[in-house]
């Protein structure tokens, strides 16, 4: 998203020079719904950005245009809670935790729009959190940390959109660099940059443009799933804290006792762990293949194990497998709908979208999107 076109915006509705923060969407190589249950996970930040343009205005009152939805949003800062859905909650949460956090802030005007597709997976809303906690923390000379922003943004997404998401959303786009994966340990929030180099492969997402309207109620059930395995484990293990901990020997100690559900989503989990360790020395061999396959596992345990993928998503996935011109393929995010991540040969890569838009034409009537991502920086300031 070129920033321009939000300046200019904010300097037609408010007549004064913005600070101007760019802020990506992002990408799982794999590791998926494992963030909350304290595992690993791969992403990185990807060139379709959320750009938010903001100023001091002199009151107690905040502003907000957004530019996508051509939308106005107006609220005072010593009155305000957050609204049955919609994008000002993801503004208005984040200044509910700055000023939780005891910042204080003054009323602002702010314009926000992107290229981040919405509903495909690509975390819009952690993009636009971060944008709007590190374009305040500039405004207001907070010289807040980015691993504080990124908590502030999360909490953000927990109280005021009410989505339980784990932390690798806000983590991957805030702390992003280019042309590395991030290994983040969910637990500690150490993490490691790996080099992605694919060699003769490039990334490409198909989106299905689908979005069910299960996946909030699903995600959160999830959790309690997964609680409820960890909690049958720890009357026999009580050093164990989270999925992270179970072993497969462990979870089969317990497999009478919770409900063949329950035992299904934690397999999966401590399964997809072991996939993201052994798929990251793959990716140092330079063995993109054997990456590939991994993803593709991924792939099959979240869509019969954990049970969040959709006709859509499995036809994507399946068409990957049965072209030579794609290395490995694999449902990406939350889940019933949204996009497959697919690493496809740069020579065949044209050849390879003709195909699969096609077949998606046939089989669902509905155009397929694809868009081909580079990875990016993280959430920054550009003016």
């Amino acid at each position: 998203m070129n920033p321009t076109i939000i300046q200019a915006k904010f300097k037609s509705l408010f007549e004064q020079e913005p600070i101007v923060v760019k802020s990506p969407g992002r990408i799982n190589l794999i590791g998926e719904h494992t963030d909350y249950n304290e595992g690993f996970v791969l992403p990185a930040a990807i060139d379709k950005e959320i750009v938010i343009a903001v100023q001091k205005n002199g009151t107690q009152e905040c502003h907000l245009f957004s530019y996508d939805f051509e939308e106005s949003l107006s609220f005072d800062l010593e009155d305000f809670e957050r609204m049955e859905g919609g994008w000002g909650n993801y503004v208005m949460g984040v200044v509910a935790q700055l000023q939780q956090a005891g910042h204080s802030l003054e009323g602002f005007d702010l314009v926000f729009g992107g290229d981040v597709p919405v509903g495909a997976g690509l975390s819009s809303s952690a993009a636009v959190e971060n944008g709007v906690c590190l374009a305040l923390s500039e405004l207001f000379d907070l010289e807040l940390a980015r691993l504080d922003m990124l908590k502030f943004a999360q909490k953000a997404e927990h109280e005021f959109a009410g989505v339980q998401c784990g932390i690798m959303d806000q983590f991957a786009s805030m702390m992003g660099k280019e042309n590395h994966a991030i290994r983040l340990d969910c637990r500690s929030l150490e993490y490691s940059y790996f080099p992605i180099d694919l060699g003769d492969y490039q990334i490409i997402l198909c989106d299905t443009q689908v979005k069910h309207s299960l996946a909030d109620s699903a995600y959160n059930e999830r959790r309690r799933e997964c609680q409820e395995g960890v909690a049958a484990v720890q009357q026999k293990h009580s050093s164990v804290n989270s999925l992270r901990d179970v072993s497969l020997g462990m979870l089969e100690e317990v497999k009478e006792e919770v409900s063949q559900v329950v035992y299904t989503r934690c397999k999966y989990v401590i399964e997809e762990n072991e996939r993201l360790l052994k798929g990251c020395e793959l990716l140092e061999k330079g063995d993109i293949k054997g990456f590939g396959q991994q993803m593709y596992g991924s792939h099959d345990g979240l869509s019969q194990m954990y049970e969040v993928s959709c006709k859509e998503l499995d036809f994507l996935a399946d068409f990957a497998k049965t072209s030579a011109l794609a290395a490995g393929a694999r449902m990406m995010g939350g889940g019933f709908g949204g996009c497959t991540i697919n690493l496809v040969t740069k020579a065949g890569k044209e050849e390879y979208e003709k195909q699969i838009a096609e077949a998606y034409k046939q089989a669902f009537g509905t155009d397929l999107k694809i868009y081909e991502v580079a990875v990016t920086d993280g959430t920054r300031r550009v003016s």
